[in-house]
């Protein structure tokens, strides 16, 4: 990965963040300047943490036919909300499994979206 495509993933995630502190989900995030930064620390996270806790959940997650991996997600997540200043869950697990949930969407519309452009290059 290229640090332009980085950056550009740093500034969808970013966006996405964004988006969803605007639904009705619990989640709150202040500025988007505090996006960019929850944006960072969720990267740094998934990069970090995530192969320790898929690695521990592995049983649950074949269990389950990889759906605990939205748990995963909604634990990351969380501790993105637990590590940055401005970045809050009102409803704790909840709004941890709704927004892992919503930025799988969302991201996932955005890079549809920005396909063309990307591949334009």
């Amino acid at each position: 990965m290229n640090i332009v495509s980085l950056a550009i993933t740093w500034l969808v995630t970013s966006v996405s963040f964004f988006i969803i502190s605007k639904l009705p989900l619990g989640v709150e995030i202040d500025s988007f300047g505090k996006a960019m930064i929850s944006a960072a620390v969720f990267g740094l996270l998934n990069v970090v943490v995530q192969p320790i806790v898929t690695g521990l959940s592995l049983p649950l997650i074949w269990l389950t036919f990889g759906l605990f991996m939205v748990v995963v997600n909604a634990i990351i997540f969380g501790l993105a909300a637990w590590l940055v200043d401005g970045f809050r869950l009102r409803h704790g697990i909840w709004s941890a499994l709704l927004g892992a949930m919503a930025l799988g969407f969302i991201n996932s519309f955005l890079y549809k979206m920005l396909g063309p452009l990307l591949s334009a290059r």
